[in-house]
């Protein structure tokens, strides 16, 4: 089943993470019906420096239709 990606800038404990970890996949499950064990969640930290080259022009730029979420809108 899913495997969720969140790529952030470095800085955040491994308790936020944790915790960030666990709502995602309670949200999740509850939204697709799923048990909590089919997900897996990884964090994938991306210096500031390299996230327009790295994260913002090829997942978010170059893929702006796709997104149910986009930065800088409220939802």
């Amino acid at each position: 089943m899913p495997h969720i990606i969140v790529k952030l800038w470095p800085g955040s404990s491994e308790e936020q993470k944790t915790k960030l970890a666990d709502q995602i996949v309670k949200i999740a499950a509850d939204t697709l019906g799923k048990g909590e064990t089919y997900f897996s969640v990884a964090f994938e930290e991306i210096d500031s420096n390299e996230w327009a080259e790295k994260v913002y022009k090829p997942e978010i730029k170059d893929r702006w239709d796709d997104l149910y979420v986009k930065p800088g809108y409220e939802m």
